[in-house]
This record gives structure tokens, C-alpha cells and sequence, in this order.
């Protein structure tokens, strides 16, 4: 019998394929909810919440590791954590660098870059709670790559 996600070969009477994590044709778990835990939307959502540190939560606990969807989001939350991290770093330094008269427009720099991180932080999660796997451009290839 094979996965009618992923294509690879399903052993004895497995519920969910070891591969991908969605539920096998004919079995009655059909999500980790069904289960007690969380639909694969609402933990993609999720893993945007407090950034890496959701994001490996979902990346190491059974049985989200295995949902292909759930890694994806959880992987581009961890990037996307450490994109921003790296921004505010160099902005640090470069502010370090201006003259105390040019700090206003730094502040100015550094708010517009908040909203911006913070508008695509919402802008992902709504994304991934209404299903959609939405790739940021260099992040999200990588995130793909590795789910």
C-alpha cells in the first residue's frame, strides 16, 4: 500500500505515512487533532507565535515533526527569526556608527522595520491557519527544501 500524499510505501497497517505524517487512505485518524492534538493549520499558525522558539517546539514534537505542512512553517518561522535578529544587529551597529544627530532618523529606520517584521509576522500566520503555505522569497525556499 502506498501514501496517497507522497507516493512512499506504507508498512503493515500504519494510520499515518512515516514519511510525510498525513493520515493513510481507510484509517481513522485522519489528523493529529483526531488524536488529541492540533490541526495542521492551527500549529502552522502556531510556530509564527514566538518565533524560534515555537518553531523548534513544532519541529521537535511528535506528531507535528512528521506533518510536512507544520515543518515547512515551523523551519520559516526559525529563518524568519533569525533574518530579523541579523536586520536589528546591523542596524545596531550602523546606528553605533552615525553622528548623535542622525539617531531620529535611525529611530525612524528601526520603527518602520518593527511594523514591517511585525505586519509580515501576522501576515504568515493568518497564511498558515487558513492553509496556504506562502514562501518568502529566499527564506521559504530553504524552509521548503528541509521540510
Amino acid at each position: 500500500m502506498h501514501c496517497t500524499n507522497c507516493g512512499s510505501e506504507l508498512m503493515g497497517a500504519a494510520t499515518f505515512c512515516a514519511r510525510c505524517g498525513k493520515a493513510t487512505a481507510g484509517s481513522a485518524a485522519e489528523s493529529p487533532a483526531s488524536v488529541g492534538g492540533l490541526q495542521s493549520n492551527v500549529a502552522g499558525g502556531l510556530c509564527y507565535l514566538i518565533g524560534f522558539i515555537t518553531g523548534i517546539f513544532f519541529l521537535v514534537v511528535e506528531p507535528y515533526k512528521r506533518d510536512r505542512f507544520v515543518r515547512f512553517h515551523a523551519l520559516q518561522a526559525i529563518l524568519l527569526s533569525v533574518a530579523w535578529f541579523a536586520v536589528y544587529f546591523v542596524m545596531g551597529i550602523l546606528s553605533a556608527m552615525f553622528p548623535l544627530q542622525l539617531w531620529s532618523v535611525m529611530w525612524m529606520l528601526y520603527s518602520l522595520l518593527g511594523l514591517a517584521f511585525f505586519l509580515l509576522w501576522v501576515f504568515l500566520m493568518y497564511k498558515a491557519y487558513n492553509n496556504e503555505q506562502f514562501k518568502l522569497p529566499v527564506i521559504g525556499d530553504l524552509a521548503a527544501k528541509q521540510a
